[in-house]
């Protein structure tokens, strides 16, 4: 078996929010089941594969992380067929894009933030060689 991610969890601020994004981003992700603990809720989204395991904060609102200065996730990245397609659907719903340098002759990226400030990277390969794919020479 070849390993693989299959989860990554995180903590947003309100889950209605976050599925709302992912679902415009790549509507082919669904709800794959939702829970209530007795301080959060917390839902996985994603595929029948793989997901995103998200928890609501507990009582907080203020975010004093700093993205890519303090410990913590920066960005998560998803594999998307059509990147043009995913970038209208997000601009259209009016999620704020990074204006990141994307160009690279073997993958196309967008980055977009979330209504939590969670930056979301958008990828989609014009290759199937995995040297092409995985050239990190630009």
């Amino acid at each position: 078996m070849q390993p693989y991610v299959e989860h990554a969890n995180i903590t947003v601020r309100h889950l209605e929010n976050t599925i709302r994004f992912l679902q415009t981003a790549i509507p082919e992700f669904s709800v794959r089941h939702q829970g209530q603990q007795p301080t959060y809720r917390w839902c996985h989204i994603g595929t029948d594969a793989t997901y995103l395991a998200l928890q609501e904060v507990i009582e907080r609102d203020q975010i004093d992380r700093h993205p890519y200065r303090d410990l913590g996730i920066n960005h998560i990245g998803l594999v998307v067929e059509d990147i043009l397609q995913v970038r209208a659907r997000l601009l259209d719903a009016g999620y704020r894009e990074n204006d990141l340098e994307t160009d690279h002759p073997w993958r196309k990226r967008a980055y977009f933030f979330d209504q939590d400030g969670i930056e979301w990277e958008f990828i989609q390969y014009l290759s199937d060689d995995p040297v092409q794919r995985n050239d990190y020479s630009l």
